[in-house]
């Protein structure tokens, strides 16, 4: 594994701020970076939510690990707001916040113990949740200064690798509870999903590896219509003029690109937008705060 993580090159030269939970595939992965990058390049960010009785056990753990590899640790300890709403989408944002921060501050990237079993969840549960190209193209393995160097492993040999190295780990009970969406799809879909193909894990990788190769061909051709400009806009003659799907990925691309993050659904309002009148101003709103604006007959997105 160590030689594969190597060769990935998922872990750069420069520091790398390790997101450890305690469980076994963080814990593999900060013993990965620290073989590989030294003690001196690799900080660990555990996030210690305070929302289980076990929790300061958990950081207790980081904090033994961490010292026997003489890596630095970084402990934060967010509380949760009462007007948070949904408790893991809160404690996902704090955790990323956090890391964003230790790493902009250390000039690092942020490393991640995301599996191949985490990138099968995260398809099916994008799948089931979410009607859009993104869902079956998983996680990347390097998105910005997000890098997942296990995303080609899997659980059982993150397991395999702490325990050839003698590491110790936490399981979080939480992850067997079936009152998480996630869970449900861990527990009780792909079992379900096995007993019709024993490969259809497999599957759903090698799916999600092709559609990923041929996201770079549809993101050219989107980039070619955009890149005119050079200012992210386009033509609404233009846009009305191209195949539905690829002025579906356009209206796409400008509502993200406009908002920082994905804007989920704005691609469904692509016809809608191409339909604007060319004259004068016409505005249509995108979702997540986002909107279209036509300015003599130049197409362009906004918050």
């Amino acid at each position: 594994m160590l030689n594969d993580v190597r060769e990935g090159g998922l872990l750069p030269p420069g520091g790398a701020v390790v997101m450890l939970s305690g469980g076994r595939d963080s814990v593999c992965l900060l013993d990965l970076a620290f073989r590989l990058r030294g003690s001196e390049l690799v900080t660990a960010l555990h996030v210690n939510y305070g929302l289980r009785k076990d929790s300061d056990e958990d950081e207790a753990h980081c904090r033994r690990l961490c010292e026997r590899l003489g890596v630095r640790l970084e402990v934060e300890r967010p509380r949760r707001p009462e007007d948070a709403g949904n408790l893991q989408a809160w404690a996902r944002n704090a955790r990323y916040a956090a890391a964003a921060s230790l790493a902009q501050a250390d000039g690092a990237s942020i490393a991640t113990g995301h599996t191949a079993d985490d990138q099968i969840e995260t398809i099916l549960y994008r799948l089931a949740s979410s009607p859009s190209r993104r869902a079956l193209l998983g996680m990347r393995p390097r998105d910005g200064d997000l890098v997942r160097p296990l995303l080609g492993f899997t659980r059982e040999e993150t397991t395999r690798y702490c325990e050839e190295r003698g590491l110790s780990w936490r399981d979080d009970p939480t992850n067997v509870e079936v009152d998480y969406a996630r869970n449900r799809v861990r527990h009780r879909l792909l079992p379900a999903l096995a007993e019709i193909h024993p490969a259809a894990g497999r599957n759903v990788l090698r799916t999600a590896e092709l559609l990923r190769d041929e996201a770079e061909v549809l993101d050219a051709l989107v980039d070619a219509e955009l890149g005119g400009s050079g200012d992210g806009t386009i033509a609404l003659e233009r846009l009305a003029e191209l195949p539905t799907a690829l002025r579906r990925l356009v209206v796409q691309r400008l509502a993200d690109d406009a908002a920082g993050r994905p804007v989920p659904g704005a691609a469904n309002h692509a016809n809608e937008v191409a339909a604007l009148r060319r004259t004068g101003t016409a505005m249509l709103d995108l979702g997540r705060g986002v909107r279209a604006v036509v300015e003599g007959g130049i197409l362009r997105a906004e918050r």
